[in-house]
């Protein structure tokens, strides 16, 4: 299900989810009103939900959608302005599944290939050829895992795309333990809209989290978000590091990218490095981590269940870079195990 006021930006979803075969727009609507009402009689997996409309918007709708169906996936769609993403990040953390920034005349492109893509990676599981029941769920295969790594970590990495913020906010939420490691996330995000990220993990109140800046000293215990277009380095001064931030090229086709930032903080730290990869489409993070565990750091990744798309952690695991393969809710005691937190 589309549903945003606009009928140019309802068209062009349509026309642009359409050319995915697999894909089939159940209704199209124009306030959040009108979607719980269709939702109710319809039924969907997906809706791709607009923040700001007239009658009820995304906000508003989101909890009586869920209401109705809670395993439908909400992806909310909103301007690429300050108030839109901190509206978006604030839907995340009450349910919606993801979000993604409108597009404009210079990004359709892009957003055409994210939206398909998102689209894809939460449509429901397909049924058996008999229609009766669901296919079992998702179990991550069996993974050759690597020893744990003796050596205590100096930086602690992650790495995260697509249902990432769900998962990070999980995370957090859960890692309240005081940590004397600076934490790094690079998350497939534009700008702006990692800004807003950071402002709401840093809300959970566990630890300072920032979105990092040119030559900012990384501290103890406080989380650094790379900015959206621009790579985060980790550079040594001394005992201590900070960030550096380079426009070079994208790699994996991201920026900022997992990869440079863990290859970057495998020299600053002379391999002392926990990296976590998450929840994400394609292989970004997968060569850095390969650095990490050569160095004598050490990975862990995110089970196929508990991930959206099982990509980015799924790269790291089937290449025999992990320590180990946990799901979601167990990520954050391993992390205060290897960190040595109390």
């Amino acid at each position: 299900m589309i549903c945003d006021d606009s009928s140019v930006i309802r068209s062009l979803i349509s026309r642009i989810l359409r050319e995915e075969p697999s894909i089939e727009i159940v209704a199209s609507v124009a306030n959040g009103a009108v979607a719980v009402d269709t939702l109710k009689q319809t039924g969907a997996d997906v809706i791709v939900l607009d923040v700001e409309m007239p009658v009820m918007d995304g906000l508003t709708a989101l909890p009586l959608l869920l209401q109705i169906d809670p395993s439908v996936k909400v992806i909310v769609a909103s301007a690429l302005t300050s108030s839109g993403a901190a509206i978006a990040l604030k839907a995340i953390r009450t349910g919606a599944a993801d979000c993604l920034h409108k597009p404009r005349a210079d990004t359709r492109e892009q957003f055409a290939h994210e939206i398909r893509a998102k689209v894809l990676a939460y449509q429901r599981r397909p049924r058996s050829a008999a229609g009766s029941s669901p296919i079992a769920a998702r179990t991550t295969p069996a993974i050759a895992v690597r020893p744990m790594s003796l050596r205590r970590p100096k930086l602690i990495a992650f790495g995260s795309s697509t249902g990432g913020p769900q998962a990070l906010f999980s995370i957090f939420g859960a890692l309240s333990a005081c940590l004397t490691q600076p934490l790094l996330l690079t998350q497939h995000m534009p700008p702006i809209f990692t800004k807003s990220l950071a402002e709401h993990l840093d809300r959970l109140g566990h630890r300072p989290c920032v979105e990092a800046e040119d030559g900012m000293m990384l501290l103890p215990n406080r989380l650094h978000v790379a900015p959206g277009d621009r790579h985060m380095l980790v550079e040594a001064v001394g005992d201590q590091f900070r960030a550096r931030l380079t426009d070079s090229p994208p790699e994996n086709s991201c920026r900022p990218s997992v990869d440079p930032m863990l290859r970057s903080a495998v020299v600053a730290s002379r391999g002392q490095v926990l990296a976590v990869i998450l929840t994400g489409m394609g292989r970004d993070g997968a060569a850095g981590a390969r650095d990490v565990v050569d160095a004598g750091g050490a990975v862990l990744a995110q089970d196929e269940a508990t991930s959206v798309v099982w990509g980015m952690p799924g790269a790291v695991a089937r290449d025999g870079l992990c320590q180990a393969v946990l799901p979601l809710d167990g990520i954050a005691a391993k992390i205060r195990e290897l960190a040595g937190a109390a």
